[in-house]
């Protein structure tokens, strides 16, 4: 069983920081790309972010320039750096990997719960 666990979310004013982890565990053979997708209430799921396992980033507009994707590799895990966040980043935050597990043949799209942003002064 694999599992992706989301930690970091809360409630921050406007042009404040959080930093989002997520973690990978279980019998896990490899991760190729992992990622940071939102859904704000009332809109569809979007990529926010995008980093391979050769450490190639992808950024949505919005965020370029404000967030930073980076993971580690040898934990599993990827990172999600918010800086000068702004209302319209308020969402659910969800981790999600390109991951094959140890009993499988060949790789599946895993998510994460969710976390929520609130940005609100």
């Amino acid at each position: 069983q694999v599992q992706l666990v989301e930690s970091g979310g809360g409630l921050v004013q406007p042009g404040g920081s959080l930093r989002l982890s997520c973690a990978a565990s279980g019998r896990i053979f490899s991760i190729n790309v992992m990622g940071w997708y939102r859904q704000a209430p009332g809109k569809q799921r979007e990529l926010v972010a995008t980093i391979s396992n050769g450490g190639h980033t992808n950024y949505e507009d919005s965020v370029k320039g404000r967030f930073t994707i980076s993971r580690d590799n040898a934990n599993n895990t990827v990172y999600l750096q918010m800086n000068s966040l702004k209302a319209e980043d308020t969402a659910v935050y969800y981790c999600q990997a390109d991951l094959q597990s140890s009993v499988a043949w060949r790789t599946y799209k895993y998510w994460g719960q969710g976390t929520q942003v609130t940005v609100s002064s």
